[in-house]
């Protein structure tokens, strides 16, 4: 079997780095980030990805930046057929790229041309995409811009959010890139040129983005932004003048005439906002700040605000 220096850091890597240790690639090592500090108490942990490899007793590789690196030195001395890299997270200079003898490919979270970047996922989410899906690219030093050597696309259900979808997309990478690999070893496969003017971005998404704006999104808008940061970063709105991530919602049909940001109905089991355009959604789940996120029957319960139609609780 051709061998294999395998480059990816989240769990959207670790089933496609486990399917070609089955399949019996050599994998000669796996490079992932550094461990971080996670959580409250700052534990260090390792990427799922590392946590593969050292199951499997592969070497590790873990580059603060790559470029120039003794890690880099290290791939290039191990000489392999193949760099395949899934969300490793890092630009790869172009005399890496050349160490593969056949090809260096990336398994892509997007539709390329469009969704170029470290955030796919989430911007066909909170774009409101019907799809998205894999597409397996020859690397190049520009971003996300080389050669297509295959795609596939999956609906995006109105109950999934960017961590189910990464799931989703997890599986189609693993199964795409297992019947692409045999096709491109054997010479078999003819790239097709990204079109240019069809490219579209997805850069990391930035803490200014998590803000909800009641007064320019409408329901549905409010709903793919929540559920395209979820389970992370978690969008957040300003709710009775405390800081509020939201963690579910559901637009509603009905139109509605209160302003944006007003109380449409309080219910025993329902908070009903007003929202841009005459629409309206219901909070389902929330987390005021500094407590436990929370459905909204027990927040209800637990607020003293009254929340009565017509007031204004979300500026």
């Amino acid at each position: 079997m051709p061998s294999i220096v395998f480059m990816g850091t989240p769990q959207f890597a670790a089933p496609i780095l486990e399917s070609l240790i089955e399949q019996k690639y050599q994998v000669l090592a796996v490079v992932t980030q550094p461990d971080r500090k996670v959580g409250r108490k700052h534990v260090l942990t390792a990427s799922p990805v590392k946590k593969v490899a050292v199951a499997h007793r592969i070497e590790v590789l873990q580059p603060e930046k790559i470029g120039g690196s003794p890690e880099m030195a290290r791939i290039i001395e191990l000489q392999p057929d193949l760099i395949v890299t899934a969300a490793f997270g890092q630009f790869l200079p172009t005399k890496l790229l050349k160490a593969a003898k056949l090809a260096a490919i990336n398994v892509h979270g997007s539709l390329l041309p469009k969704y170029r970047g470290g955030a796919p996922v989430q911007y066909s989410i909170i774009n409101g995409e019907a799809e998205t899906g894999i597409t397996i690219i020859y690397m190049v030093k520009k971003m996300d811009a080389g050669d297509m050597l295959a795609q596939r696309a999956i609906p995006i259900e109105k109950t999934d959010d960017t961590g189910t979808m990464f799931e989703k997309l997890s599986r189609v990478g693993r199964d795409l890139l297992l019947e692409t690999l045999p096709k491109l070893i054997a010479g078999e496969l003819t790239a097709t040129p990204q079109a240019e003017d069809q490219v579209t971005f997805a850069p990391n998404i930035q803490p200014e983005q998590e803000a909800v704006d009641f007064k320019t999104q409408t329901a549905a808008q409010i709903d793919n932004q929540v559920r395209g940061m979820r389970p992370a970063p978690i969008a957040y709105t300003v709710l009775a003048g405390k800081r509020t991530k939201l963690w579910d919602v559901t637009p509603l049909t009905e139109t509605v005439t209160q302003a944006p940001g007003q109380v449409v109905r309080r219910e025993k089991h329902a908070l009903v906002i007003a929202a841009a355009a005459g629409t309206a959604l219901a909070i389902n789940q929330l987390q005021p700040a500094g407590k436990p996120k929370m459905m909204i029957t027990d927040y209800l319960n637990g607020s003293a605000d009254t929340f009565t139609t017509g007031e204004q609780v979300i500026d």
